[in-house]
């Protein structure tokens, strides 16, 4: 699974881990997705949608 917010297309970030001497290794800052069933522009959508986007749509138990 792709970690890509089906609503707003948000990305994980790339970045570095640093030690304590300062040395850099590369590392991905993840992106919060949650699977839910959501409805938008009144067509129901069941979709991977991160914790930012959750709070926008209409949620459908």
């Amino acid at each position: 699974m792709s970690r890509i917010c089906s609503i707003c297309g948000k990305k994980p970030l790339s970045g570095n881990n640093r030690s304590h001497s300062n040395r850099a290794s590369k590392r991905r800052f993840g992106v919060n997705i949650q699977k839910i069933r959501y409805r938008l522009n009144g067509k129901v959508k069941r979709g991977y949608v991160c914790t930012s986007c959750l709070k926008k749509v209409e949620k459908i138990a």
